[in-house]
């Protein structure tokens, strides 16, 4: 009895698992479908999303909107700074910014996308 009750379990659970349906990757293409660059990104594995990253790192100190508080606010620092000068205060820090507070690919994507925030 207790052989019979384990394999209609193991079946069972091996049934229901064979089922599911997977609403991640369905939704991962319904995003890549409505934004290329994204789909093409994600496809090169270069999935840097910079407004992540800002969320995460900076908007501790210049807030979630970018609208400043401890640090200055950078909703429009891309009619102040280039991508390139950009780049540099955050491989540098300047004030009470570390630098490095992000690096590399990401540190660029940053930049770029604070840039064309005009």
């Amino acid at each position: 009895m207790k052989k019979t009750l384990m394999a209609f379990l193991l079946g069972s659970t091996l049934v229901l698992g064979a089922c599911g349906n997977n609403d991640d990757t369905a939704s991962e293409e319904a995003s890549d479908a409505n934004n290329p660059q994204e789909a093409a990104d994600s496809a090169l594995g270069n999935d840097i999303d910079p407004e992540k990253i800002v969320n995460q790192k900076c908007s501790s100190c210049h807030g979630g909107d970018l609208s400043g508080g401890m640090g200055p606010a950078l909703k429009n620092i891309g009619s102040e700074l280039s991508a390139d000068e950009i780049l540099s205060v955050i491989q540098n820090g300047k004030g009470a910014m570390p630098k490095n507070i992000i690096e590399g690919d990401e540190a660029e994507a940053v930049a770029d996308w604070l840039a064309n925030k005009k």
